[in-house]
């Protein structure tokens, strides 16, 4: 496997796609936006500063992605940026994709001098607080409980919390 990863905005040919993936994976959160609508707000949001996706490509296979989002959760404003959108394609899982995805856009954020990352989810709170993540709040939407984690170490650490290496490649 040749991976490569890059940002979505220089292979916008993957765009409908991972956001297909990501509309059927949080279906719960898309239930009344159409497919079609997503896929386009998610293509524009590529170039309006909304979304900043990297992905993972096997030649020009899309094997997963990872976004850093300006805004991710309608409720809560005050809260950003925000890691979202991490999916690998299952016949891709279990070689780290996720977890070279998170560290990309982790060290994207502090590129920008971001301090702090937030991220939502239904089930991986567990998956991200092993890696340094901390737990903020509960919440009810789209009928399930979520969970808001924070980020708040010196993201330049992040990749030697995951990997027992110091610094970044």
């Amino acid at each position: 496997m040749a991976l490569q990863l890059d940002w979505l905005a220089a292979h916008m040919q993957h765009s409908d796609r991972y956001a297909a993936w990501i509309h059927q994976q949080f279906h719960y959160e898309y239930a009344d936006q159409p497919l079609a609508r997503w896929q386009r707000e998610f293509a524009e949001g590529q170039s309006n500063g909304d979304w900043s996706c990297l992905i993972a490509l096997d030649g020009e296979r899309l094997l997963g992605g990872a976004a850093l989002a300006r805004d991710d959760l309608a409720d809560r404003p005050d809260l950003g940026p925000w890691l979202a959108c991490v999916f690998v394609d299952p016949e891709a899982r279990g070689q780290g994709l996720a977890e070279r995805l998170i560290e990309g856009i982790c060290e994207e954020a502090k590129k920008r001098g971001v301090a702090r990352l937030y991220l939502h989810t239904q089930d991986k709170h567990d998956y991200y607080g092993r890696r340094g993540w901390q737990f903020l709040e509960r919440f009810r939407a789209c009928g399930a409980c979520q969970r808001i984690c924070r980020f708040t170490a010196v993201l330049g650490v992040y990749y030697a919390l995951v990997s027992g290496r110091s610094g970044f490649r």
